[in-house]
């Protein structure tokens, strides 16, 4: 008999999937050109951050929802405006990737996050460079390499857009890390969209401003309120998703649930998206990717148990 506690674990694990999977295809239902055709993302990307800041702002000041953080200019200044830019970046950078590739070669894609994160963590000297984390890095490489060899229809300028989304979004959870952790800042989903939506909705609007404004026809571009209206919603709830998952079960579950929603939205957009083709090849370097994705996740808890074993052993050493 499953307890209360785990049917609620599983529940906000189906959840997130659902979201996380019904937002992406979402995206690239109304940004393709096949479909909705409203192929501007820094516009979509613009309203899910207008959206969301709104949200916040009255669930902080109006409902008293949770208490906003104790903000200094100074820590506005040099943490919250640089990880509002690359998280802005990010999402510019992926959400353009729809418009030149399908979704099932961007998950596939996405197993590079792991040598992104790690190779920004080494360079900002927030990780050690490890023979074996670097074998595993390697091999997720190779993987995605021959992956993108078996696409049917590559395209470097999207596969370009999907990496550089990748490393502003390795960037933006490095600098989290690195500046407001280290600052004994915590931020939950509310008071994070609160600070940082309006400072990325700003950064957004200088490439809007200059890539998508002169090309934008009003009189062309159908607007259907409820359709940016769910699809920002949708968007909303997935970042609240996320932190209910991670307080019930941790970063190391909703790693997995990321895999397992990967290998359900590559199946999916075959079916909901019929240009999207999978080869033999696609699928063999996906699966040489996620071997080393699921090392890497090894690799991550292992050290992670081995420093809180040393942490709880070392009050012991004192009393001895």
């Amino acid at each position: 008999m499953i307890s209360r506690q785990h049917l609620l674990t599983y529940i906000y694990l189906l959840v997130y999937i659902l979201l996380s999977s019904g937002v992406i295809l979402y995206n690239k239902w109304v940004l393709s050109t096949k479909y909705f055709n409203f192929p501007y993302p820094i516009t979509l990307t613009m309203i899910h951050m207008g959206f969301s800041g709104a949200v916040a702002f009255f669930l902080i000041r109006v409902f008293k929802v949770v208490s906003p953080i104790k903000m200094t200019f100074k820590i506005y200044a040099t943490c919250v405006i640089p990880i509002s830019a690359f998280f802005a970046a990010s999402l510019w950078f992926g959400n353009t990737a729809y418009l030149y590739i399908s979704v099932a070669f961007i998950q596939m894609l996405k197993a590079l996050m792991p040598v992104a994160t790690f190779l920004t963590a080494v360079v900002c000297g927030t990780d050690k460079l490890k023979y074996d984390v670097f074998l595993n890095m390697v091999l997720v490489s190779v993987g995605v390499v021959v992956s993108s060899y078996g696409e049917i229809h590559f395209n470097v300028l999207g596969t370009a857009y999907q990496v550089m989304g990748m490393f502003g979004e390795a960037l933006r959870l490095v600098l989290t890390q690195v500046l407001l952790q280290k600052k004994g800042l915590t931020l939950n989903p509310i008071t994070s969209l609160y600070y940082i939506a309006p400072c990325s909705f700003v950064f957004l609007f200088v490439p809007w401003y200059f890539l998508e404004k002169p090309v934008m026809n009003v009189s062309q571009i159908q607007f259907n309120f409820w359709i940016f209206f769910s699809n920002a919603l949708c968007a909303l709830a997935l970042n609240f998703s996320i932190f209910l998952v991670i307080g019930r079960t941790g970063a190391v579950t909703i790693r997995v649930a990321g895999v397992l929603k990967d290998w359900i939205l590559i199946a999916l957009s075959t079916v909901l998206f019929p240009e999207s083709v999978i080869t033999g090849l696609n699928i063999i370097g996906y699966a040489i990717a996620l071997c080393g994705v699921v090392m890497y996740n090894y690799l991550k808890v292992r050290d992670t148990r081995a420093s809180q074993i040393s942490s709880e052993s070392l009050p012991d050493r004192a009393v001895k």
